[in-house]
């Protein structure tokens, strides 16, 4: 019998079809997996199954729950379901997260609502909760305010929530995108771990085949509003039916196709960073103390050669965006020395650095966070031409916009649009058309393909490597995305608590590495192939016991 039954659902926003004929089922205790590009629909059919569908959206068909009629079913009825039968763990605890209320307040509000415990009461039960999803007291107290947490240590939070009154079903929505690979592995292990000590019912939703493949019992494939294909995971991840099915796995392992790297020549690099130190105060402890400080990049030294690709990699609070915004010159060192194109910009004043910042352009995780959306493509994309020696006239302008845009794989015809009027993948393609039109010599990338989906990621890092070759551009890639680093870089820089523990040629450090911290980084990252090897063998002891034979493509 099915926990969740969703039958022939249909949304749509005005004349607009969302959703179309939507099947779908989910047995207690049971993972599904539901994976699709941005757009396909699948934040949409979890937002149905909790009756939070916008406003203006027209439902058809039929979402049953536990026996309930979910889309006939009247609000305050809803309002005892949300949080108590069903959990939801959203993509972005930050906005998830109330930030003038206390993390022991929000856990424990959701416990008093639904259960009427006294607050004592409510705020111990959240304790037990924090401590289970792993947040201790001694170092998460209840007093804690989300802005004070980590990333990770935030998505806890919003799990916490979501477990605190052990629902029937969770649903988890991308959960683990803007993680590190470590706190993903750490994030999915306890959901493993709660959905086997509750025998919860978990609707997993990412974009990730090899995060779905790990977790999942079955999995739903969805594309354009519609079930491409549906089944048991490595029935449907093996035989791969479906153009689609095959074309997202393609994407998961894709490899741009690259120049050989040339050896570097004996010139001069490019950037050369030696024995950078950056230190913060951290609050006094009292009036007469002094304050103490807090090493966030601690005697880094690397240097990087016109033309080559180097990858940052470490988890989140490493001090990689720190060491990124010295090199901007939008942050100062402590001590140490950054050198640019011979230049030492670290101590240079900012009326001084407008030929470093003309050669050097950052892209940034978030392509729409970064552009004003009241701006036309053609403003945006322009933004920089301010740093050139000789101003362009209007005509001039937008011939230089249209041409970057074109090499980019837009078109001179997208100069007139807003960035809202832009896909996934095309505002990151505009981000980097703006930061290729000065012609820069180096490009800073901030995690820029760690938001997006598996086929728009794989056209970024083609669009990377082709730039790369065409243009000589140097780069300085960081990210926690190992898969990334092995597609377009060669040298990769491990970093650890603000030090570069390990560095050399990325297929050897990734293969091979020497660091506990690399070794920890590469085990965690999630791959296709070998989840559904772990898959195939578990499955296969299983049937053995049974003393049956198993194939990977009836099971």
């Amino acid at each position: 019998m099915s926990l969740l039954e969703i039958e022939n659902l249909s949304l749509s926003i005005g004349d607009v079809p969302i959703l179309k004929n939507i099947e779908l089922s989910i047995a207690p205790g049971e993972v599904m997996g539901i994976v699709g590009e941005s757009g396909s629909g699948k934040s949409l059919t979890a937002l149905a199954i909790m009756k939070l569908l916008p406003e203006g959206t027209m439902a058809r068909g039929r979402v049953t729950f536990d026996g309930i009629d979910i889309l006939s079913a009247p609000e305050p009825s809803m309002c005892r379901l949300r949080g108590d039968d069903i959990g939801m763990v959203f993509q972005e605890p930050m906005t998830a997260l109330n930030p003038v209320k206390t993390i022991g307040e929000q856990v424990a509000e959701g416990i008093r609502w639904h259960t009427g415990a006294r607050r004592a009461d409510a705020e111990k039960r959240a304790r037990a909760m924090l401590d289970r999803v792993g947040l201790p007291e001694s170092k998460v107290p209840l007093s804690r305010y989300p802005h004070e947490l980590s990333g990770g240590q935030r998505q806890r939070v919003v799990i916490a929530i979501a477990c605190a009154l052990r629902p029937k079903l969770l649903i988890a929505d991308e959960p683990t995108t803007a993680l590190d690979v470590v706190l993903q592995a750490q994030i999915l292990e306890l959901l493993r771990d709660l959905v086997q000590e509750n025998r919860m019912s978990l609707l997993l939703i990412s974009h990730d085949l090899a995060v779905v493949a790990e977790m999942a019992d079955r999995i739903t494939i969805m594309r354009r509003g519609a079930v491409i294909e549906t089944g048991d995971t490595t029935r449907v991840l093996t035989r791969q039916a479906h153009p689609y099915t095959r074309q997202l796995a393609e994407a998961s392992a894709h490899v741009p196709a690259r120049a050989a790297a040339a050896a570097p020549p004996a010139a001069e690099p490019l950037l050369e960073v030696r024995d950078v130190v950056r230190d913060y105060p951290l609050r006094r402890r009292s009036l007469l103390a002094r304050p103490g400080k807090f090493r966030a990049v601690d005697g880094v030294s690397f240097s990087l050669r016109a033309g080559q690709s180097i990858a940052l990699v470490g988890r989140s609070g490493c001090g990689k965006s720190t060491l990124a915004r010295m090199i901007l010159a939008l942050d100062r060192p402590t001590s140490g020395t950054i050198r640019f194109m011979g230049e030492d910009i670290a101590t240079r004043a900012n009326d001084a650095l407008r030929p470093a910042r003309r050669n050097m352009q950052v892209v940034f995780q978030d392509p729409y966070g970064s552009f004003n959306p009241r701006h036309k493509a053609e403003r945006l994309v322009a933004e920089p031409l301010h740093l050139l020696d000789e101003p362009l006239s209007k005509a001039e302008r937008r011939t230089l916009v249209a041409e970057t845009l074109e090499q980019v794989g837009l078109s001179a015809a997208d100069m007139d649009k807003y960035p809202h009027e832009f896909s996934g993948g095309q505002r990151q393609r505009l981000s980097i058309a703006r930061a290729i039109i000065t012609k820069p010599k180096l490009i800073i990338a901030d995690e820029p393909v760690s938001a997006l989906d598996v086929s728009i990621r794989a056209q970024i890092l083609d669009l990377f490597a082709d730039l790369n070759a065409r243009l000589n551009l140097a780069y300085l890639f960081i990210t926690h995305d190992l898969t990334a680093a092995r597609a377009i870089t060669d040298t990769v820089l491990v970093m650890h608590e603000g030090r570069i523990v390990e560095t050399g040629p990325t297929e050897t450090v990734l293969r091979h590495p020497a660091s506990d911290v690399a070794r920890t980084l590469v085990a965690a990252a999630p791959n296709l192939a070998q989840a559904l090897e772990t898959r195939q063998r578990r499955l296969a002891n299983a049937e053995g016991s049974f003393g049956l034979p198993f194939d990977p493509h009836t099971s």
